[in-house]
């Protein structure tokens, strides 16, 4: 083997080494503060296109608009349940957390609620793809009572 074929083993080596060493390193845990801002957030952009999808059955129907928000909506909702680890349940994230202590306690249900609030938009994204805008409407009421269902057990009270 030539010197450049060893400086090329010896340097892949060395990156191998030190990416599987790098994956055994824990990530510090973020403070309750940062986790609740982000969960915060996440739930400002389901809210966001959420109105987007309302405002596009309620006016001009968009059908690309109405996709996009609904796959969005499907891609945060499978994240959400990771926005709630022990340690979080009180604090102040851009405001005070709305959560109740019942999204800790019972995060199966919390978990299978946030699942559904995916499936239904998930569908969402595929009856736009192939339908009118009153199956729009229709599928968009069942996104709506999966958050309806989420609030009324795991949101105080405003």
């Amino acid at each position: 083997m030539n010197d450049r074929c060893r400086a090329a083993a010896f340097s892949a080596l060395c990156a191998l080494l030190l990416g599987s060493a790098s994956g055994g390193v824990a990530q510090p845990t973020p403070k309750p503060e940062a986790l609740i801002r982000w969960r915060q957030s996440a739930f400002q952009v389901l809210a966001w296109n959420s109105g987007r999808i309302k405002a596009s059955l309620d006016g001009a129907y968009d059908k690309e608009e109405v996709i996009r928000a609904a796959n969005l909506i499907a891609g945060v909702a499978s994240s959400l349940g990771r926005l709630f680890p022990p340690g979080s349940e009180q604090g102040k994230g851009w405001h005070d957390t709305a959560a109740v202590a019942a999204v800790f306690s019972d995060s199966k249900r919390f978990g299978e609620l946030a699942a559904s609030l995916g499936r239904e938009a998930t569908e969402l994204g595929r009856v736009a793809a192939v339908s009118d805008a009153a199956a729009v409407k229709a599928q968009y009421g069942k996104v709506s009572q999966s958050c309806k269902a989420c609030h009324e057990t795991f949101r105080k009270e405003e």
